[in-house]
């Protein structure tokens, strides 16, 4: 069973290393107090598995948040995650808004509404009628919005990575918002992206200077589910394309990468895989390390954990 904001991870137990027992992983208790990691360069069948799981069953939440509050403790996680993204020339380019007033994030909700009918004419005439009944934002219903931002400047006088491509800055950021999102999905916590708003309109409403660009409006909160599949696809919107067909071989377009492809197509995404299968296939494990540190979550040392990417 997909798990559900009822449910949690409460059935996952990850076996860090021999030394420590289990610990299970829950709403609310997402990091141990106490954990013991390897030094080794690989994860346990159960650690690969949560990984990937996290990846399969993240969704783009819209229409499923609960009234349940986020308790801060929770949100300080998520946002430690999202802090932790590779980013080019070490430049961290990132802020967080955080936005519980209700009244602010009804004015963005209105924005959201006139860039949809601004959006409505471009598509074609056969599909808006299905865009119309669409859920396209939670902003209201979910317990808070965050938006994260990319600051221009913070690396000016720093160029590495950004000399020959300068929005490195930008994709970066887009990094955090994945950390951020996957966090979310491990703690049971929604998350819905928001890209029907006009920027200059939300940078105005959120104060955001000129040189700071709003690259992920997000909507965070608890869920009653996790939908199997992505809502655009359970409406017919669209399909997730095959993987083979988008791998190419030494040039765009180049033919080639046959036994790849044909691996790939014997793989089976979790949506497909009976309940309770296992996502990541097994590998022979590494012996683990005979003397394996104790770490605490609040006691870890991140910025030696933290590398230039």
């Amino acid at each position: 069973m997909i798990p559900s904001q009822k449910t949690g991870l409460a059935g996952i137990d990850i076996r860090m290393v021999r030394r420590i027992s289990r610990i299970a992983i829950a709403r609310g208790h997402a990091m141990p107090e106490a954990m013991t990691a390897p030094t080794g360069d690989g994860f346990d069948q159960k650690a690969r598995d949560a990984v990937y799981r996290a990846m399969f069953t993240r969704r783009d939440v819209r229409s499923h948040f609960t009234s349940e509050a986020i308790d801060d403790e929770v949100l300080a996680r998520l946002l430690l995650a999202a802090h932790h993204a590779p980013s080019v020339g070490f430049m961290q380019p990132w802020n967080f808004i955080v936005i519980r007033d209700v009244a602010r994030r009804e004015k963005v909700r209105d924005l959201f509404l006139a860039a949809r009918e601004q959006e409505l004419p471009e598509m074609e005439a056969e599909r808006q009628a299905l865009y119309r009944k669409l859920k396209l934002e939670g902003i209201s219903e979910s317990a808070l919005n965050i938006c994260i931002t990319c600051d221009r400047e913070r690396s000016k006088g720093s160029p590495l990575g950004r000399w020959h491509n300068p929005e490195m800055d930008l994709y970066s950021t887009v990094c955090a918002v994945q950390n951020f999102w996957l966090a979310a999905r491990a703690e049971g916590v929604g998350v819905g992206w928001v890209s029907i708003i006009e920027a200059h309109a939300l940078k105005a409403l959120l104060s955001i200077p000129g040189h700071v660009t709003p690259v992920a409006y997000l909507c965070v909160g608890r869920v009653s589910q996790f939908a199997p599949r992505p809502d655009l696809e359970t409406h017919g919107w669209g399909q997730r394309l095959p993987l083979p067909e988008l791998i190419m071989s030494e040039t765009y377009r180049g033919q080639g990468e046959a036994p790849l492809k044909s691996t790939v197509a014997r793989l089976k995404s979790v949506e497909a895989e009976p309940h309770g299968q296992r996502v990541a296939p097994a590998v022979p494990q590494r012996e683990p390390p005979k003397e394996a540190s104790a770490l605490s979550f609040n006691s870890l040392n991140l910025e030696d954990a933290s590398a230039s990417r």
